[in-house]
């Protein structure tokens, strides 16, 4: 993704509090630009909108789109969404095998609870084959 200008940082940094705020159609108008243009953060942030139907009406297919277009970019918490979209079979079918993906491809930026589930995934041996000491190092990893 290019490096966005001072507009749209402001832009940016204006959708992600009226996001913050509960503000979602000032969000949406302020993030559906830069989330079009490539931005991981807005994409993540209209995944969360669609799914929710916070600001919208619930939007599946929009909600893995935009989820799915910023966990590419390597955003973290997007993957971490993602990855929750597939285990739970919630906007996407379920796939323990593609959540396994990319919980640890978040776990691996250090998201504590991606860490967390994915140790517990190893556990249950949900989506791999079962791994108790998989399991312990993702727990460790995590704090625990």
């Amino acid at each position: 993704m290019k490096e966005l200008s001072p507009d749209e940082e402001l832009t940016l940094a204006s959708g992600i509090s009226a996001f913050e705020a509960k503000h979602f159609p000032t969000a949406y108008d302020l993030l559906l630009p830069l989330a079009e243009a490539g931005h991981p953060d807005a994409q993540y942030r209209l995944a969360i909108m669609a799914q929710a139907g916070l600001g919208m009406v619930v939007n599946k297919d929009s909600a893995v789109k935009w989820m799915r277009a910023s966990a590419e970019q390597d955003f973290g918490m997007a993957q971490h969404g993602l990855a929750f979209m597939y285990m739970d079979g919630d906007c996407i079918k379920q796939d323990y095998k593609q959540a396994v993906h990319w919980f640890k491809l978040a776990a691996e930026q250090g998201l504590a609870g991606a860490q967390v589930t994915l140790g517990n995934l190893y556990k249950e041996g949900q989506g791999v084959e079962q791994n108790l000491e998989e399991a312990k190092r993702w727990f460790a990893m995590a704090g625990f």
